[in-house]
C-alpha cells in the first residue's frame, strides 16, 4: 500500500501492540490505538497516534471507538485485532467465568470488531483485517486448553471470513507467532500455578508453570520485533500473504504436530509437567 491508511489497532497499551502503533505511525499511517487503559497510551500522541479507550468485552466501547474513527476520518482501511492473553490451567480447574472471558477477549471481541468495521469497508470495496493468532492455533501444549480453544477459533474464523470477504475486495490475514519473548508466558504460568494449587493437578501444574516461566525468561526466544515487522508487512504489502508464521520454533511446532502420532505428541507435551526442561 502506497497511500497512508486509517488503522484501528487493539491491544496497544503495551508490548507488541504499543511498538507496532509507533512503527505504523512513523510509516505515515493514521493510527488509532485502542486498549482499556488509555492512560498508558498517552505517550503515543507525540507520534500522531490517537488513543482510544476500548474494551473488547464491552459492546458500547467498541461501537463508540469505531464510530469515532468513522466520524473523524470517514473510513477505516485496516483493522488489526491484536488484543488477547493466555490463561493456562487444567480444564477441570479453570472456573467457567474465566474460560468464558478467555474466549470473549480472544475470539468474540475480535469477531465483533470485524462486524463493526465491515460495512464501511464493503462500501469502499477495500480493506484489510489482520488477526493475531498463534501457533497455539495449530498445536496444543499441556494445560493450555482454553487458550488453545480460543486460538484454534481465531484460525477457523479468519479462514471463513477470508472466503466471505474476497468478493468485496477485503483481505484477511493471520499472524501466527511462535516463541516470542514477552510477558505472555509469565502470565499464563501464574494462572496455571494459581488454578492448580491444592488440586490433583498441583504437582504437574507447578512443574509446567515453572517450565513456562523459565522458557519465557530465557534468551533463546525471538525478539518481539519480528511480530511488529510481520504486522507492518501485512499492512503495507500490495498482495499480503494469508498467513505470516514467524518466530522461533513456529514452523517446527506446526510441522511436528502434523508429523508425529497423536499419542507421541501428547507424551512429549506431558514431559513439561514431569521434569524441569529449562534452567
Amino acid at each position: 500500500m502506497k497511500t497512508p491508511q486509517v488503522i484501528l489497532l487493539t491491544g496497544a497499551s503495551s508490548g507488541i501492540g504499543y511498538d507496532t502503533a509507533i512503527a505504523l505511525a512513523e510509516q505515515g499511517h493514521k493510527v488509532y490505538a485502542a486498549a482499556r487503559r488509555i492512560e498508558r497510551m498517552e505517550p503515543l500522541r507525540q507520534y500522531g497516534i490517537t488513543p482510544l479507550r476500548m474494551d473488547v468485552t464491552d459492546e458500547q466501547s467498541m461501537q463508540q471507538g469505531v464510530q469515532t474513527i468513522l466520524s473523524n476520518e470517514g473510513r477505516i482501511d485496516v483493522l488489526i485485532n491484536n488484543a488477547g492473553y493466555g490463561y493456562f490451567g487444567a480444564i477441570e480447574n479453570v472456573p467457567m467465568d474465566d474460560a468464558r472471558n478467555q474466549l470473549e477477549v480472544n475470539i468474540f471481541g475480535l469477531a465483533r470488531l470485524c462486524q463493526l468495521v465491515l460495512p464501511s469497508m464493503r462500501a469502499q470495496h477495500s480493506g484489510r483485517i489482520i488477526n493475531t493468532s498463534s501457533v497455539a492455533g495449530k498445536s496444543v501444549l499441556y494445560y493450555g486448553g482454553w487458550y488453545h480453544v480460543s486460538k484454534y477459533a481465531v484460525e477457523a474464523f479468519s479462514d471463513a471470513l477470508r472466503m466471505e470477504l474476497k468478493p468485496f475486495g477485503i483481505d484477511v490475514i493471520i499472524i501466527e507467532p511462535g516463541a516470542i519473548k514477552t510477558n505472555w508466558g509469565i502470565i499464563a504460568a501464574d494462572h496455571l500455578a494459581e488454578t492448580s494449587e491444592g488440586t490433583p493437578y498441583a504437582e504437574s501444574g507447578k512443574m509446567m508453570a515453572d517450565n513456562l516461566r523459565n522458557m519465557y525468561l530465557s534468551p533463546s526466544l525471538s525478539d518481539p520485533a519480528v511480530v511488529r515487522k510481520a504486522i507492518c508487512k501485512a499492512v503495507n504489502s500490495r498482495r499480503p500473504c494469508t498467513r505470516y508464521r514467524i518466530g522461533r520454533l513456529s514452523g517446527a511446532i506446526v510441522f511436528f504436530h502434523w508429523l508425529l502420532p497423536t499419542r507421541l505428541w501428547d507424551a512429549m507435551m506431558r514431559l513439561m509437567g514431569k521434569r524441569k526442561l529449562y534452567k
